[in-house]
């Protein structure tokens, strides 16, 4: 991963400047992207991590300008710890993703939840903040969390997309916060969009984005009838299940991978497609 050198400010564009956290990990890839947006006055989206070499970094890109607001699509905590120290040392708003209380003790592939998130305005869909020659726009986007927002800038025709989209692997849906069936609808409502450009929390940016979500779509639809086809042959349990349809995975993945058959049979069953027998799933009689 030393090609994506972490707390070097990159230009994406006139409006927007990322900078890599030094989180890489399985789960976050190269490490959690902050964007700066604006010029003369700022929004930070996705702050991180509370890591002082990164917060060192967003504070060289800010260097002394006011921030409006510190934006959060989702409150994992790869992207909302900073939230408090930035604002400490800005006083800006923090705004975005609804805090909410997890109340599930199962195991959690995907990062944790940060408890101490506290918004200060909750946005809703449509919602904006705003400021000189900017405006950010919260696209509702559940599915990978119930509270995942992504953000659109009208004036350059862009979408921060989160963890929703990413630009290097599919997004864990992780019940029993993680919903499929929210996540499809959200891929679908990001199809009758024409937005040039999406910038992912992780991974690069992605320059053909209706090609990406449609495959995306492709992909989960895939992974469903995988499941009904091996459930037609026997009832199973799911590490069966991830053995068969995730041959090759990297081993710290296949809690994650767990975490999306699950999502995938719990939608399933709401759709009278599976019926769950103890540890075991079947095709619904």
């Amino acid at each position: 991963m030393a090609e994506h050198p972490t707390g070097i400010p990159i230009q994406l564009e006139p409006l927007v400047v990322r900078v890599l956290a030094p989180n890489a990990s399985p789960y976050t890839y190269t490490g959690t992207q902050t964007h700066i947006v604006g010029t003369t006055d700022l929004a930070v989206i996705d702050p991180g991590p509370d890591d002082p070499a990164h917060l060192d970094a967003l504070a060289a890109v800010i260097a002394g300008r006011p921030v409006t607001a510190i934006v959060v699509t989702h409150h994992h905590r790869d992207h909302s710890p900073a939230t408090r120290p930035l604002q400490a040392t800005t006083g800006a708003p923090i705004v975005g993703a609804a805090p909410f209380d997890l109340t599930d003790t199962g195991a959690r592939a995907d990062a944790s939840f940060d408890p101490d998130y506290a918004p200060d305005r909750v946005l809703a869909e449509g919602d904006t903040v705003s400021g000189d020659g900017w405006t950010l726009q919260a696209i509702a986007t559940p599915g990978h969390t119930s509270n995942h927002l992504a953000f659109a800038l009208p004036e350059t025709n862009a979408l921060f997309s989160g963890d929703h989209v990413m630009g290097w692997s599919t997004s864990i849906v992780s019940p029993p916060d993680g919903d499929m069936a929210d996540y499809m609808a959200s891929l679908a409502k990001l199809m009758t969009r024409d937005d040039r450009v999406y910038y992912p929390g992780h991974g690069e940016a992605i320059d053909q984005p209706q090609r990406l979500v449609r495959g995306m779509l492709g992909h989960r639809k895939q992974r469903e009838g995988q499941i009904l086809r091996l459930l037609r042959e026997d009832a199973l349990d799911i590490p069966a299940m991830v053995a068969r349809m995730y041959v090759g995975l990297d081993a710290r993945l296949l809690p994650a991978a767990g975490r999306s058959v699950l999502a995938h049979l719990y939608d399933l069953r709401n759709r009278g497609r599976v019926a769950e027998e103890g540890a075991t799933w079947r095709i619904a009689a």
